[in-house]
């Protein structure tokens, strides 16, 4: 079974690899997630927020916005002795700031997930690289986006991360042409996530 260099380091890595990245997503509380934690990681590698990432559902409400976008300094400051978060003070309060530009996004746009696929035509962005050096950093799509969320008033989310959070969310499939979920993603967007899609975007 071939899978992308990258998705072969550990069982944490194969289970990501395997189950989530490049999935499409249409639910706006796990694009909320990978929002959070795709911030939370600048400069850090991915596997650490991944060996985080439980303690951060707890830290954050199961990543509700709603409850996020109301911390205070209180809960500020309980997250900055949370050891089992990344204890960054701008990242935290980055986090809440995110989350109440990520509500009034949903309320201009009826949802996250309608403003973000609007940028891809509602469809995924489907790559065909040979060699994991080929796969960008960054993308005209994702500075982009970037700029219009830093318009909007996000923090954190410069266009490299913008576009990780494209990959791990599905907008973009950037898995290799020869590993096995490079046709999986498609068919979950065809099949299932395909009437998910037109059920979302009704």
């Amino acid at each position: 079974m071939n899978r992308c260099p990258w998705g072969t380091a550990d069982d944490l890595y194969i289970r990501y690899h395997d189950e989530e990245w490049g999935v499409p997503v249409f639910d706006d509380r796990k694009q909320f997630e990978f929002l959070v934690l795709e911030s939370a990681q600048a400069g850090l590698s991915w596997h650490t927020i991944l060996k985080k990432r439980e303690n951060f559902r707890q830290a954050y409400d199961n990543f509700d916005p709603k409850k996020v976008a109301a911390y205070d300094e209180v809960k500020v400051e309980e997250l900055m002795h949370n050891a089992g978060i990344i204890r960054n003070r701008r990242k935290i309060e980055a986090s809440i700031n995110n989350a109440q530009c990520f509500l009034e996004l949903q309320k201009e746009f009826g949802s996250f997930c309608d403003y973000l696929w609007d940028f891809v035509s509602r469809k995924p962005v489907v790559n065909r690289w040979t060699e994991i050096s080929q796969i960008p950093a960054r993308t005209e799509l994702s500075d982009r986006i970037s700029k219009d969320m830093k318009k909007r008033g996000f923090k954190f989310l410069g266009s490299i991360i913008i576009y990780s959070h494209l990959q791990a969310t599905g907008l973009v499939n950037d898995h290799l042409k020869s590993c096995f979920r490079f046709k999986e993603c498609q068919e979950l967007f065809k099949s299932d996530f395909h009437l998910r899609r037109e059920k979302h975007f009704e």
